[in-house]
C-alpha cells in the first residue's frame, strides 16, 4: 500500500512538472475556454468539442494534447449551466436538471446567485471526481492484470450492451447501431487474417475507417445539419436582459449546503463509472434524491430552491472522474465524450489498459491535473463572464453552423493532409444525422466503432490460446462474474417491462 502511494506522490510530482511551462498552461486555458464555448451553446456540447480539438493536437507533446483535450472535458459541463439558468436552455443534456430552480431563480433575479452556486458545487463536485481517480488508479493497476484476452473480450461486451441497455426504449436500435459500428471497425487490413475486408477496391480504406475523421463527421458536422434543418436561434427570440449580481451568495450557499454537494459528487462519482449511463441520468437522480431528502424544504423545489441547483451541479462534474476509471483501466468508454477522448488517446500512441497503467502514469496524473486546474479556471471565468456567454445562444444557427463546418473540414483533413478524410467525415455527418433524425443511439455505433479492433484481437487471442474451445470463457472468477452482469445487464429490459404492467394492474385493480 505504502508502496502505491509512494508510485501516486512521485508521479503526480512528474506530472505537475508540465504546468511550469507557459506553453502548457496556454493549452490548458485554451482548452478550458473552448469547453465552456460548446458547453454555453446548446446542441454543441463536449462530444463536438473534443472531436473539433482533436486535429488541433496533431503533433503536439501527449502532455500538451492531454491538457488542452482535459480542459475542454472539463469545462463543458460548466458552461452549460450558464445558458440553463438564465435562459431555461441547457447547454448539454446533464444540465437539463439545473433548469428546474435555476431559471425560476433568474425570473427572480437571483441569477447571479443561481450561477455562482452552480460554478461553485461544478468545480467541488470535480475536484471530488478527480480525487476519487487518484486513489482508484493504484488499485486498478493490480485489478487489470487479473483479465487477460478473454476477460477483454467480455468487458468490451458487457460495456457495449450496458450502454444499449441504458438507453432504454431504444435498444433495439442501439444494438443495431452498435452492429453498424462493428462493421465499419471491421474495414480495412486485418492483422489477423492478413486479408482486406470490405473495402469495395476503394484504395483509402486499406488502412480502415480513420476515426479522428468519423468522429467530426458523426458529432460536430451532423450536429450542425441538425441546426440548420431546424432554423433560428438556438436559444429562440430576439433579445435577452440579464442581471448578474449576487454571486458571492451563491458561493456561500454551495458550503451552507455542503451535505447536498458531497452526496451529489458521491452519485455523480459513481454513475460516471457506469458504462453508458452518463451525465444525464447522475444529474437527474442527484436532483431527486436532493428532493426525497428534504422533506420540508422552505423553498418547493421546482419554484427557486439553491439546492436544486447545487445537486445536479456537483454531480455534473464528479462524473467525469468516474468516467475515467473504466475508459483508463480497461479502454471501456464510460460515455460518447470518453469515447472521443479514447480515441485521441489512441492517436498518440497511448492504447488504455494494463499497458497504459504501467508504463504512461505521467500521462495520467497530468490528464488528472488539468481536469483539476480546469475545474477551477472554467469557475472563474464562469463568475466573470456569464452574461457574455449567455448572448452566445442567440447567435443564428445559420451564422454558427458553417463557422463550425470550416473549422471541423479543415481540421480533418490537416490531420494527415488527405483529401479522403475529408469524404469520409462528409460521410460520416450524414450518417450522424440520419442517426439524429431517427433516434438511433450514436454513442453505441461510436463506442463499438472505437472497440472493435480491440474485441476482435481478444476473441482471436482466446480461441489461439484455448485451442479453439469456447470453454475459456467460463474459467476463472473474473470471466464467470463478466458473463453474469452480462446477463443481468440484458434482462433489465424485461425486468423494467414486468414492473411497468405490476404497477398497471395494481392501479386497475385499485
Amino acid at each position: 500500500m505504502f508502496e502505491a502511494l509512494n508510485e501516486t506522490v512521485v508521479a503526480l510530482g512528474t506530472a505537475s512538472l508540465h504546468f511550469l511551462s507557459i506553453k502548457s498552461l496556454v493549452y490548458l486555458i485554451t482548452g478550458t475556454c473552448i469547453g465552456l464555448l460548446f458547453g454555453a451553446i446548446p446542441g454543441l456540447g463536449g462530444t463536438t468539442a473534443l472531436a473539433l480539438i482533436i486535429p488541433l493536437t496533431f503533433g503536439m507533446d501527449q502532455a500538451d494534447a492531454i491538457m488542452l483535450m482535459g480542459g475542454s472535458m472539463a469545462a463543458t459541463s460548466t458552461g452549460g449551466s450558464v445558458s440553463a439558468i438564465l435562459l431555461n436552455t441547457p447547454g448539454i443534456a446533464p444540465n437539463a436538471a439545473t433548469t428546474f430552480d435555476g431559471f425560476p431563480l433568474a425570473q427572480q433575479g437571483r441569477a447571479g446567485e443561481a450561477i455562482g452556486a452552480a460554478a461553485t458545487a461544478s468545480a467541488l463536485g470535480g475536484l471530488i471526481g478527480v480525487f476519487t481517480l487518484i486513489v482508484v488508479i493504484p488499485i486498478a493497476k493490480a485489478i487489470v492484470l487479473l483479465f487477460g484476452p478473454a476477460e477483454l473480450f467480455l468487458l468490451a461486451i458487457f460495456g457495449l450492451c450496458a450502454i444499449a441497455v441504458s438507453t432504454g426504449a431504444r435498444l433495439l436500435q442501439a444494438l443495431i447501431a452498435a452492429i453498424f459500428g462493428f462493421v465499419c471497425a471491421f474495414v480495412g487490413f486485418d492483422y489477423i487474417s492478413g486479408i482486406v475486408r470490405y473495402t469495395y477496391g476503394v484504395d483509402a480504406l486499406y488502412d480502415g475507417i480513420k476515426l479522428v475523421p468519423a468522429l467530426i463527421g458523426l458529432f460536430a458536422l451532423s450536429q450542425m445539419i441538425d441546426l440548420v434543418v431546424k432554423g433560428g436561434s438556438i436559444a429562440g427570440g430576439d433579445s435577452i436582459n440579464i442581471k448578474i449580481h449576487g454571486v458571492t451568495d451563491g458561493i456561500k450557499a454551495v458550503f451552507r449546503n455542503w451535505s447536498t454537494m458531497l452526496i451529489g459528487s458521491g452519485i455523480g462519482t459513481f454513475i460516471g463509472a457506469v458504462p453508458g449511463v452518463g451525465g444525464t441520468v447522475a444529474a437527474f437522480l442527484s436532483y431527486s434524491t436532493q428532493v426525497q431528502r428534504d422533506g420540508n424544504p422552505d423553498v418547493p423545489y421546482g419554484k427557486g430552491n439553491i439546492k436544486g441547483v447545487i445537486a445536479p451541479e456537483s454531480a455534473n462534474n464528479a462524473k467525469d472522474g468516474g468516467s475515467l476509471i473504466p475508459t483508463l483501466a480497461f479502454g471501456i468508454p464510460g460515455s460518447a465524450e470518453t469515447a472521443v477522448f479514447l480515441g485521441a488517446m489512441i492517436l498518440h500512441g497511448l492504447e488504455p489498459g494494463p499497458t497504459l497503467l504501467q508504463e504512461h502514469t505521467d500521462e495520467i496524473y497530468t490528464l488528472i491535473l488539468s481536469l483539476t486546474i480546469a475545474c477551477v479556471v472554467a469557475t472563474l471565468i464562469v463568475l466573470v463572464l456569464a452574461k457574455p456567454m449567455a448572448y452566445l445562444t442567440l447567435v443564428d444557427a445559420h451564422v454558427l453552423a458553417p463557422m463550425v463546418t470550416v473549422v471541423a473540414l479543415v481540421g480533418a483533413y490537416a490531420l494527415n493532409g488527405e483529401f479522403g478524410d475529408v469524404v469520409v467525415a462528409l460521410v460520416f455527418a450524414i450518417i450522424g444525422y440520419l442517426m439524429i433524425r431517427f433516434q438511433y443511439p450514436r454513442i453505441t455505433f461510436t463506442i463499438a466503432l472505437v472497440l472493435g479492433e480491440v474485441t476482435e484481437r481478444s476473441f482471436f487471442q482466446t480461441m489461439g490460446v484455448s485451442d479453439g474451445s469456447w470453454g475459456v470463457f467460463i474459467t476463472g472468477a473474473p470471466a464467470i462474474s463478466l458473463i453474469v452482469l452480462l446477463a443481468l445487464t440484458l434482462m433489465i429490459p424485461t425486468f423494467r417491462a414486468w414492473l411497468v404492467k405490476r404497477k398497471h394492474r395494481e392501479g386497475g385493480v385499485a
